[in-house]
């Protein structure tokens, strides 16, 4: 089921649901993972053959991108750099 929030600038606001803001906020999160993870760690171009190999070079994706995230979390910096202030 498509999960699409209103535009401001149009002539009707609707508010969501809670339940569907929060399925938002999840939704939203998961992206910028999947974002980051091919922008920054190679998942948009994996050049080995094989299941295993991919799922070899996306894991190694994964472990680095979270060890960057836990590195930025005891330096006290905010998880998502590109995340907007709440």
């Amino acid at each position: 089921m498509p999960l699409i929030p209103f535009q401001k600038r149009g002539s009707e606001q609707q508010e969501l649901a809670p339940h569907q803001k929060v399925r938002l906020r999840e939704r939203t999160a998961v992206e910028r993972v999947f974002s980051r993870l091919k922008d920054e760690y190679g998942a948009a171009s994996v050049r080995v053959r094989g299941w295993a190999k991919v799922m070899t070079h996306l894991m190694f994706g994964i472990l680095a991108l979270s060890a960057d995230q836990i590195l930025r979390l005891s330096r006290g910096e905010p998880p998502d750099s590109s995340e907007a202030p709440a």
